[in-house]
Order: C-alpha cells, then structure tokens, then sequence
C-alpha cells in the first residue's frame, strides 16, 4: 500500500506593489492617450519651457490632465517615502497599510496647503498670482514625481542598497523642488511689483510654515 503524505499549499501573497506601479502606468498611458501633443510638451519640460508658455492660463490647474499626474505624483512620492523609511529600518517597503497612511497624509497635507492658500490669496488680493504659480509648481512636481517614478521600481526590486544612495536622492528631490521654486518666482515677478509686503506674508504662512511644523512632527514623531 502507497503512503500518502500530504502537504499544506503555501500560496503567495499578492505583491500590491507590482499592481501599484502597473497603476502609475496605467494613468501615463492614458494620460497621453487624451492629451497626447500636451503629454508631449510636457516630457521635454525640462529642455524647454515650450510647455509652460502655452499653458500657463489658470484654468489649466483643473484640467484632466494635471489632475491626472497629480495622483500619479503622490503615489511616487508616497512610495519613495516609504522605501527610504525601509531603508532606515522603520517599515517594510512591502507594507501596504504604511503605504496608505503615506499616500493619505501626504494627499491631505498637499490638497490642505493649496485650500489655505486659495483662501489666504483671495485676502491678499492676489488669485492670479497665486492660480499661475501653483500651476507652474504643480508641473513641475509633476515631472519629478515622473522621473522617480523608475527609480522607484529599480529601488524596490533590488536589496542591500548603500544608504548614501537614499541621501543623494534625497538631497537632489529637494534641489530640484528649490529650483522649480525659485524658478517659478522668476517667471512671475512681474506680478509681485506692488504687492511685495502681502507676497512676503504669504510666503511665510504657505511656502515655510507648514513644512516646518511637519519636519517638527515628524522628528517629534
């Protein structure tokens, strides 16, 4: 008589991830697909500033198009948040509830920053500024967030990597974001002749004040 030996099934579990970055480029994908000549200014924003010409009325901040990346730039933020907290022992990089607690913090803080600053911008009298200068900011993280996009999934599928890999590209998301800041204050400061007090005030309660409080919470944290 034939032994019968039985053995439990061990299944895998589903790596979200994979399904998250299939996601991203699902949404690029359709992106370009609805607005592909816009889709193809906007990859060469960081050779010329063709795009930011043609597309710099107000309005622009609510089309499908910016929205679109918008999602797609807070999923490759939030991912990259939490593969440099991996990389510094405090998460899994696979944990997919620390995935959505980074995804809706860092939702809220940004849709939060933008309502304040609406409300603050109509007090000081300066919507069209600040409509035209959150639309350059907002393209610009939009095309970071597109560049880190394949950083992010060589960094996931690879282990055992050098933490001044993390602090080099941490360093340079923050260059690049001083730099599109700095640019975009360039490109409108012709807006800013008379209202230079009311600019510095805004200034100091949108651009500085919250992400001191939030490195303050965090450290804390």
């Amino acid at each position: 008589m034939i032994a019968t030996e039985l053995h439990p099934r061990v299944l895998d579990s589903i790596d979200w991830v994979t399904f998250l970055f299939v996601l991203m480029l699902v949404l690029l994908a359709l992106c370009k697909s609805l607005f592909e000549t816009r889709f193809t200014d906007f990859i060469r924003l960081i050779v010329s500033d063709k795009y930011l010409k043609i597309y710099k009325d107000s309005s622009h901040l609510w089309s499908g198009f910016t929205l679109i990346l918008f999602v797609v730039q807070m999923l490759s933020i939030s991912f990259f948040m939490q593969l440099c907290l991996h990389q510094f022992y405090f998460t899994s990089k696979a944990d997919g509830i620390v995935f959505i607690q980074l995804f809706t913090y860092s939702s809220v803080f940004v849709l939060s920053k933008f309502l304040i600053d609406k409300i603050i911008a109509t007090a000081f009298s300066m919507e069209e500024f600040a409509d035209q200068f959150n639309l350059q900011k907002a393209s610009y993280r939009n095309y970071i967030a597109l560049l880190l996009f394949p950083i992010n999934v060589v960094l996931y599928y690879n282990e055992s990597l050098p933490n001044l890999l993390f602090n080099v590209l941490i360093f340079l998301i923050l260059t690049a974001n001083l730099f599109t800041y700095l640019t975009s204050l360039k490109n409108h400061q012709n807006l800013l002749v008379g209202k230079l007090f009311y600019f510095i005030l805004y200034l100091c309660a949108l651009e500085i004040a919250p992400y001191y409080f939030l490195y303050y919470w965090f450290t804390k944290s």
